[in-house]
């Protein structure tokens, strides 16, 4: 009888074990933050031709003023300037057929946070934080790309520096 509850016991162990294991990986997954578009952009756009112009980050991504999210510029609004500016070049043609079947650009997410953390672009451009603090020079860029991990160890490393930092500390803060 002794026998069979070491193993019994050793069974239970191990199961526990595996759901552990299987725990972890799937949290690792669940929780890690999302850095890269899966697949190409389906424009090539690079920022640097905006900056050379003296065109704001905002003027194009005017949404991150006023909300949450820092928006992506409607097709209207690139064709805004685009149907005069440089329409020859092969990339505002591209843009342009989206124009003209009147589609949005499907882009692809370069930057995203695990749905149970609440970050506002407008708390944070209103602020004074410069769009580089966190995407890096993407004036810079050929292609935008990640250029930190966005955890929750990064944001925090940057609220404890902030004059209100205590407010910042709160958890309710990006968990909501």
């Amino acid at each position: 009888m002794n026998l069979s509850n070491n193993s019994s016991r050793k069974q239970k162990i191990i199961i526990l074990v595996g759901v552990l294991i299987v725990v972890i990986v799937a949290a690792f997954f669940l929780l890690t933050p999302k850095t890269m578009a899966e697949s190409p952009q389906p424009v090539a756009f690079t920022h640097q031709a905006m900056v050379k112009l003296g065109v704001d980050c905002l003027f194009c991504h005017e949404t991150a003023r006023e909300s949450p999210a820092a928006g992506m510029p409607s097709v209207a609004k690139c064709m805004g300037c685009h149907n005069v500016v440089d329409p020859t070049n092969p990339i505002i043609q591209q843009v342009a057929v989206y124009w003209k079947n009147q589609q949005p650009i499907p882009w692809q997410r370069v930057n995203q946070l695990p749905r149970f953390v609440y970050f506002d672009h407008a708390v944070h451009v209103n602020s004074g934080v410069n769009c580089e603090a966190c995407h890096g020079d993407v004036a810079h860029m050929t292609i935008a790309q990640p250029v930190v991990k966005m955890d929750m160890g990064w944001c925090l490393s940057c609220h404890e520096k902030q004059p209100n930092a205590s407010q910042l500390m709160d958890c309710d803060v990006c968990h909501r």
